[in-house]
Formats: C-alpha cells, structure tokens, sequence
C-alpha cells in the first residue's frame, strides 16, 4: 500500500514539475518559465525572409520636390501634395513610421487599419516648410531621407530644420553624403564616406539613432543591400524586384508624380495589391 502511494506521489510531482518547466509560444514570443527560481524569459521570434515576403505590402509614397511653376516627374505643386494628404485622411488612411513597418514585417505587430508611409527624399527645404505642417494638420507624420552634402544650402534644409523634424514626430533617415548609388562604392572607404560618417553626424543633429536608408535613385543590389544590414534595420528602394533573402532591406516605394488624389488612390491600389 505504502508503495501505491509512493509511485502516485512521484507521479503528481512529475507532471507538476513539467507543469512548471513548459514553454509557451504567443504573438511571436516564446515564455520559459524556470520552476527553480520562478523567472520568467521571453524570446522573441524573428519573421524568416520567406515569411516577410508573404506579407502583405505596406503602401508607401516618395515626393521629392513640391513646388509650384516647376514640372518633372519628381515635382509636385503645393496644391497637388495638400490635395494628396487630404484623399488619404478622408480615405481612411493612416500614416505609420519606419520603425512601425520594421515590427509589422519582422515580429507580426498590429498595423492601424488601412496603414501608409510617406517618405521624402533628397533634404529640399519644402519638405520642412510645406509638407510638414500639411502632414500634422491631418495628424500624420512621415520620413525625411537626407542628403547630408546639402545642410544649409540654397533650396535646402538647414540643421535646424532638421532636428526640428525630428522633434515633432517624423523620422529622419539617410539618403547618403552625396547621391552616389550604392552600387559604385567600391571600399570600405566609400561605405566610412557615403553611410558612416553621415550617419553618426546626422544622429547628432536630430539627436536620434539614424536606422533608416533610401538608396540614391533606388538602386540597390544583393551585395550593397547585405551590407547596408550592417547598418540600417530597413532600407527603401523604388518600385523594383525585391531581394527574397533581404527583403528587409529593400522596402518598395513608389514615385508620387504630378496627379489627381484620386489617381493617387488607385497607384496605390495597383502598386501594393493585397493578397
């Protein structure tokens, strides 16, 4: 009898002492719970390149210059960019930042409903006086990739404009020294010039880690895009093939032209098709 009672002891304790050591997988994260010293460690899991590239794109639109009298396929009028920020507010639409998007593709976080980015290219002082406070009067914020050659020069932001973007919410990101692709920096010396140094100079003027890049011209390859993991946690290129091992570093955006908000609606819709 006292043997029964012995095995169905060992038994009880046993599972309770599985109980306590199980491991438990949610949203990503995996919890490990030490019956030894009651701790708790969570780990998080990382989306593989093949799990990112099944998701579903995120829309997300690149303006250059905003200016009236002026026509190119890079330029849009003042009224033009107002008349684009205000279809996507009554649309629905809701502005995310980088470091939303890297935590929807690696890690699975929740979006607002109907998400977008908005990203600026090339450091023009438009971005600061015109586009900015037409984005905070609808309550969104964007991402401002800068051309560090072109701190306080004619037609382009100052430092001060800089740091004050940070400031109010948006994001600054890289967009190199001075325009060169990626795919021409032959050393160690063109990555020090063109991503290094402008990247730790730039995080002291907005007094932010600088995490994000948008490749000159939006041109990218495997090699440049492997090793600008090393310093960005995403990258954006244009309206290309992505790059299924680095998809992270190779983010599609599209060009905005000069266009009604509602062909801007529907270059959305056809550019980043849910699946």
């Amino acid at each position: 009898m006292n043997k029964i009672k012995t095995i169905s002891s060992l038994i009880i304790f046993s599972l309770v002492l599985l109980a306590c050591n199980k491991t438990t997988t949610k949203d990503n994260k995996v919890s490990t719970i030490n019956s030894e010293n009651v701790s708790v460690v969570e780990k998080t899991v990382e989306n593989t390149p093949e799990q990112i590239m099944a998701k579903p794109q995120v829309p997300v639109l690149c303006y250059h210059r905003i200016e009236d009298g002026k026509k190119g396929d890079y330029t849009v009028s003042s009224s033009t960019f107002a008349a684009h920020i205000k279809i996507l507010a009554d649309s629905g639409y809701h502005s995310i930042l980088p470091a939303q998007l890297y935590d929807y593709l690696l890690y699975n976080k929740t979006l607002p409903e109907n998400p977008f980015m908005i990203t600026f290219d090339d450091s023009r002082v438009e971005h600061s006086t015109i586009a900015a406070p037409i984005l905070e009067k609808y309550g969104f914020r964007g991402a401002f990739f800068i051309m560090t050659i072109t701190y306080n020069k004619k037609n382009y932001m100052t430092t001060e404009q800089i740091a004050a973007l940070a400031k109010a919410g948006h994001v600054v990101g890289l967009h190199s020294w001075d325009h060169t692709m990626v795919t021409k920096y032959k050393d160690s010396i063109d990555w020090q010039k063109q991503v290094i140094l402008p990247k730790e100079k730039l995080a002291k003027i907005t007094g932010q880690p600088v995490e994000y890049w948008a490749y000159p011209n939006g041109v990218y390859n495997h090699t440049s895009a492997t090793e600008m993991s090393k310093y960005m946690k995403l990258s954006f290129s244009l309206a290309t093939k992505r790059d299924s091992l680095l998809p992270l570093q190779c983010v599609r955006r599209i060009i905005v032209p000069e266009c009604s908000g509602e062909r801007l609606l529907k270059s959305i819709r056809n550019s980043f098709k849910k699946k």
